[in-house]
């Protein structure tokens, strides 16, 4: 399953959408298994770093502090320079922040991994990368949209969602490990833990995509009309990514990790807080999908031509 994940990710896709459209008064069910799925994904990667790696992950300053400053500098200009391009539709406004502004923790390993990234670095800072950005959030949220976001966005999903989706994984993860530092059967038990990555990889993908296809309906025009913006994100992030390995002074295993890291957004742990979000809201929830199947597609794309890019930019720079 490891050595084929592009290939099983996208067949979870459209067996997402393929269920989806054949059952769509299922999608209440699959919308309630997104974050017991979500949690228990986000679990197994946790439990892929040890707390030690964790703490070494805080003294690799360079390499830190480039996935700080693409994510939470770079990115949110990027996005400033786009957002006033966008689809007036608040919905379709608020979707595409949600997504754009928050940095992968999933699958970006995954993908970093088969360019020559260093995906075990990124496995590392996971944590400490997914609660910045729910602590950063909210503030990128009120920076863009003022005063009326408290109208429009209630903050109870974002203490939840650091709840079920950080605090309480990280949590088990560290006692499995600690249970598996003194004991046989917790050994046991972590390894069968980290074989189930994949699987839920493909449970999450596919839960997702059926829940929100049927909602497409009416907004389909309006949720076409960001992908050209989603496309240029992946444009932009790759070049950019690029510019802030090179200005870290980063080796090329780290200076793809980051263009990585940069590029894909995390649209699976945003999904919940969209979902909570008013009636009339609802396709905000559709647009961060949308955003996962752009992305797959420029993953693919990303793992042949990143390796180049790096490259090509180093070798220039000692000529």
């Amino acid at each position: 399953m490891e050595q084929h994940q592009v290939s099983i990710y996208i067949g979870a896709i459209l067996a997402g959408v393929v269920v989806g459209l054949a059952a769509p008064t299922a999608g209440p069910w699959f919308e309630a298994a997104i974050n017991p799925v979500l949690g228990a994904l986000l679990y197994v990667t946790f439990l892929q770093v040890p707390a030690r790696e964790l703490a070494r992950s805080l003294r690799a300053g360079r390499f830190l502090g480039a996935v700080l400053v693409v994510n939470f500098v770079v990115v949110p200009l990027v996005v400033a320079a786009m957002f006033w391009l966008l689809p007036a539709d608040q919905a379709v406004r608020i979707g595409v922040l949600l997504v754009l502004l928050t940095p992968c923790v999933d699958y970006v390993i995954v993908f970093s991994g088969l360019a020559g990234g260093s995906s075990d670095r990124l496995l590392a800072a996971t944590p400490l990368l997914l609660l910045a950005q729910m602590l950063l959030l909210p503030v990128f949220l009120y920076l863009f949209m003022g005063a009326d976001l408290a109208d429009i966005v209630e903050f109870g999903p974002f203490i939840e969602a650091f709840i079920v989706l950080i605090v309480i994984p990280l949590t088990l993860a560290w006692l499995t490990q600690a249970w598996a530092a003194r004991q046989q059967a917790g050994r046991t038990f972590s390894t069968a833990a980290n074989a189930l990555m994949v699987p839920l990889m493909v449970a999450t993908l596919l839960i997702v995509v059926a829940s929100q296809i049927p909602k497409l309906g009416d907004d389909l025009p309006a949720v076409a009309g960001v992908v050209p913006f989603y496309i240029a994100f992946l444009i932009i992030m790759a070049a950019l990514g690029a510019a802030v390995a090179r200005l870290f002074r980063l080796d090329h295993s780290d200076g793809r990790a980051i263009v990585f890291t940069g590029a894909t957004r995390n649209s699976l742990v945003v999904l919940p807080l969209a979902l909570a979000l008013p009636d009339t809201l609802t396709v905000a929830a559709v647009v961060i999908v949308t955003q996962t199947l752009v992305e797959i597609v420029g993953m693919v794309i990303y793992v042949r031509v990143v390796p180049r890019l790096l490259r090509t930019s180093s070798a220039q720079e000692t000529n």
